[in-house]
């Protein structure tokens, strides 16, 4: 028993040295991520000693799960070897590891392929990755009977992902926004960039193109369209990580929403629920017919979805977008890029324009186009970490605010305040937006309506959480529960029959993204077989005919 113990434990302490000298092999990971984290010296060191031990922890959690008798070794070897190589290539080249990258080594022939190989290449490789294998196959490990490897194998992976997710959250505040803004660094972290870049190359080189299927393609204007000659337009406005919590429609203490609260007829829903967490899941989401339950980006890419319906019906569809485009939702009709800055333009700033500039121009649209439209405006919102870049200093009326994107130089305190004059700033633009309606609705005899909704929410120190994006079921509420706004003309909702104050009743009812594709189908009376009753908010306050 002593002389098995004994075994154990040199194979415990060959064990616990791998994530080490995988360590070693990440000196661009470590570089950039010094630079990223404020560079060498004492008050940096705690972040970046951390970063280190949560990456053991989270790496020991990964190899424990394969450390079994023949398979342990193998996989050592292979990682061992191939992080030094790829190692080399980032250290030498400069260059970072994605899918582009492998496609690259793949297709390359042999030829192209030998300029590339060195004596120090070689030795290199032979260094870092041949003289731990040899180590390490030389290594007599003993391991017990399978049924208890396999007990000790999860306690280790759980005990060291615990530990791992411990730290993260101890310095989530630090953490968070730096992997936001410096994206590169998953490019950079072997192995796992690596093998990412496998499975990306792999599921592009042998997936199954996609073909867009068509949706609604039935789709038609419904008796309310009959006999009526004046145009229709609706502005759809796409929030970007603007929380419900923090609006004071809402019941949010600052007034975050002086404006919106003076127009008439606007009607505020408070239980609006997001799709997911990010823009990425959410905007392809909420444009489709699929819902949060039935929502995969395969899906969401091989069919239609909303703005495609609402084309075959016969309206015209434009995005304007001042983000970082529609993630393929706008794919089949117009689109218009604001964000790239002009020249002498006061709506933009050296790298980026606020949201106002989305609003240039469409009252000349609206008076000009002779179809009925649906704009959808994607905005800036209140986008961080760098909070204070998203609107004009005009608006900088709660202070002090946080001017960093380091989350950790700021108290929370700082960090909310300027989140909420971003918030102050959307309640500017959606105010001008309706303002802009009503003159087109005065003036040009069009019915006009409105809607907004946010693609999710936002962690603003919350159980020391910020940013957004962690995975929908464990995510806190702040992240999914987001603002929904609808105002109409008289004229829209007199046409379509929309009784305003049966919609009011609704509004403290729940509600999520799901609704916003049969409810935009059945404010403008589109008839089509994809549309469910149901799951149109509307369909309970159409007056009958």
């Amino acid at each position: 028993m002593g002389a098995h113990s004994h075994l154990f434990a040199c194979a415990a302490k060959q064990f616990s040295s791998v994530p080490l000298v995988l360590q070693e092999a990440h000196q661009s990971f470590w570089r950039q991520f010094v630079h990223a984290t404020g560079g060498l010296g004492l008050p940096h060191f705690p972040i970046q000693a951390g970063m280190f031990l949560m990456l053991v922890l989270a790496f020991s959690a990964c190899l424990a799960l394969v450390n079994f008798r023949y398979i342990f070794k193998p996989v050592l070897i292979v990682l061992f070897l191939a992080t030094s190589a790829a190692s080399y290539f980032m250290n030498q080249y400069g260059t970072a590891i994605d899918w582009s990258m492998v496609q690259n080594v793949v297709e390359t022939d042999a030829r192209e392929s030998a300029d590339l190989v060195s004596l120090k290449m070689l030795a290199s490789i032979l260094l870092m990755g041949g003289l731990p294998s040899l180590l390490l196959a030389a290594a007599d490990l003993s391991y017990p009977t399978a049924a208890r490897q396999l007990l000790r194998n999860l306690g280790i992976a759980l005990a060291a992902f615990a530990g791992a997710i411990i730290l993260l959250m101890l310095m989530f505040k630090t953490l968070a926004p730096t992997l936001r803004e410096h994206r590169d660094l998953r490019f950079l972290l072997t192995p796992t960039n690596y093998l990412q870049a496998i499975n990306g190359y792999a599921k592009r080189k042998w997936s199954t193109p996609i073909v867009v299927l068509p949706l609604g393609t039935d789709a038609s204007k419904g008796p309310a369209w009959n006999g009526i000659f004046k145009r229709t337009v609706t502005i759809i406005v796409v929030g970007e990580t603007a929380r419900a919590r923090n609006f004071s429609l809402n019941g949010y203490t600052r007034q975050t929403n002086p404006r919106l609260a003076q127009q008439n007829g606007l009607i505020n829903f408070t239980r609006m629920q997001s799709c997911g967490t990010a823009t990425a899941v959410s905007v392809p989401c909420v444009f489709s017919a699929l819902g949060r339950h039935g929502y995969s980006d395969t899906k969401a890419q091989s069919q239609e979805g909303l703005l495609d319906v609402l084309e075959h019906a016969g309206i015209d569809v434009i995005w304007r977008d001042n983000n970082s485009g529609c993630k393929g939702v706008c794919d089949r009709v117009s689109y218009v890029d604001v964000s790239q800055p002009s020249p002498g333009n006061p709506l933009c700033q050296t790298e980026e324009c606020f949201d106002e500039r989305l609003l240039e121009g469409l009252p000349e649209l609206i008076r000009d186009s002779k179809r009925d439209l649906v704009i959808v405006l994607h905005q800036k919102g209140s986008h961080g970490p760098a909070y204070w870049k998203r609107y004009p200093a005009r608006f900088r009326r709660f202070v002090p605010t946080c001017e960093t994107n380091e989350l950790a130089k700021c108290s929370k305190e700082a960090i909310v305040a300027a989140y909420d004059n971003t918030i102050l700033y959307t309640d500017y633009v959606l105010s001008k937006t309706i303002d802009m309606l009503s003159q087109a609705s005065l003036n040009d005899g069009v019915d006009t309506s409105f809607v907004y909704f946010s693609d999710h929410g936002e962690s603003l120190g919350e159980n020391n959480m910020y940013l957004h994006g962690a995975p929908y079921i464990i995510s806190p509420p702040e992240q999914r529960h987001v603002p929904f706004m609808l105002w109409m003309s008289d004229g829209f909702s007199d046409r379509f029959k929309l009784d305003r104050k049966c919609l009011a009743a609704r509004a403290n009812q729940e509600f999520s993204h799901d609704n916003i594709f049969h409810s935009t189908l059945g404010m403008l009376a589109i008839n089509t077989a994809v549309y469910n009753p149901k799951l149109d908010l509307f369909n309970a306050c159409t007056r009958a005919s």
